[in-house]
């Protein structure tokens, strides 16, 4: 199989011991990939890529069989596979330059779009009728499976291939928050004017991309989105695999869009421990909490490697209902060195320059949230027109 047993663990083991002590929950809740009699049909005497990571997986009877098996099984076509950022089996470092490979075990081409190129390029599309979709999102702006989707589409769009997407639960889309991103600090974290936290499924913002004129040349993909069957976006969906190596659990994918904002400062988020983002210090700080980070899993060179790092413990914090600006406030009037904490690029994960500008004045946490408003409910109004499950 091509799953990898190390995905299975945290995550699917609580999803089977939720799932067989009656919890409904999940239960009720069906990914598009799991809907194959929705997607098969589509896929017959086509030649297909796929766009997957360890997360596309399909559950049935208690059991997990990875996305590229199970179309393989149904003798469907499958050329080669497409990898986003971590690489096909979510084990690479954040920004790590991933090479394109060939699968031991399946023999299928798998082009990284995480390397030399980013977006797929016409000859690696060329001899495909059409591109199947399948990650596992987390519902922040920077994270950057929605790059992927983005630049997908346009690639779509510009070489006549239909998009196929399987969608499945964002585990953040309860809620609508944080500072919106400006045009001149779009990149690959950001390519979109919406807030940290937006609330959609990739299959819907897909539709959002697709409509509101984003593609190049003002291009529509050929798009169709395979919808999960009982899902809401008040649901609390804990993902069965972590989608990315950094992001363990259910707690960690919660305080992600709240955390990763320490990412471009001097503040550690815990990578190189077992307690990636949920977790946050740096050895100047003071505190009864503390932890050393050390290369591991993922976090092959992290922030402060070796130094004991005094913070906050926020694993047992109360489900995020919104963006958290507090513990970034709190960091930064706690550190003594107030011109060395931002770094360099703090404003293209904020969206904005002057989030880090109104913290260095000393704007209290609801001035800076007002800052947001007029912006954020422009937004809210615009993604009402692309839900596609109930809010």
């Amino acid at each position: 199989m091509l799953f990898l047993n190390y995905f299975k663990n945290t995550f699917l083991f609580a999803f089977l011991c939720l799932l067989l002590g009656g919890i409904p929950v999940r239960a009720q809740i069906l990914p598009g990939a799991q809907q194959t009699e929705q997607y098969l049909p589509l896929l017959q005497n086509k030649k297909i890529g796929v766009v997957a990571h360890a997360a596309s997986e399909i559950y049935t009877n208690n059991s997990a069989t990875h996305l590229i098996d199970s179309l393989l099984a149904h003798r469907i076509d499958v050329k080669k596979i497409f990898a986003p950022e971590h690489g096909f089996r979510s084990r690479e470092d954040n920004g790590a330059i991933i090479k394109d490979e060939i699968d031991s075990q399946t023999q299928l081409p798998i082009i990284s779009l995480h390397g030399k190129n980013k977006k797929p390029q016409p000859e690696q599309v060329a001899n495909l009728d059409l591109i199947l979709f399948d990650l596992q999102d987390v519902g922040a702006r920077f994270y950057t499976y929605l790059s992927t989707l983005h630049l997908v589409m346009e690639a779509c769009a510009e070489n006549n291939i239909p998009l196929l997407i399987l969608d499945r639960p964002n585990p953040n889309g309860h809620y609508v928050d944080g500072p919106v991103m400006e045009d001149e600090f779009k990149s690959y974290l950001g390519m979109h004017n919406v807030p940290i936290v937006h609330g959609l499924t990739l299959g819907e913002f897909a539709h959002m991309i697709n409509e509101g004129g984003s593609l190049n040349n003002l291009l529509k993909c050929d798009l169709k989105v395979i919808k999960i069957k009982g899902y809401t976006h008040q649901n609390a969906y804990d993902l069965p695999v972590r989608p990315s190596p950094n992001l363990p659990n259910a707690k960690a994918i919660n305080l992600y869009p709240s955390l990763c904002l320490f990412e471009r400062t001097v503040v550690s988020i815990g990578r190189g421990t077992e307690q990636q983002f949920q977790v946050y210090g740096h050895p100047l700080f003071k505190g009864d909490f503390s932890f050393i980070p050390r290369p591991n899993f993922g976090a092959k060179h992290p922030k402060l490697d070796g130094e004991k790092c005094v913070g906050k413990n926020l694993q047992n914090h109360p489900r995020l209902n919104r963006f958290e600006l507090k513990w970034l406030i709190e960091a930064y009037a706690q550190f003594p060195q107030k011109e060395d904490f931002f770094t360099s690029r703090f404003a293209y994960l904020a969206g904005t320059k002057k989030l880090e500008e109104q913290i260095k004045k000393g704007w209290s946490e609801r001035q800076i949230r007002e800052s947001w408003e007029p912006q954020l409910t422009q937004f809210k109004t615009k993604r009402k027109k692309y839900l596609l499950y109930p809010y």
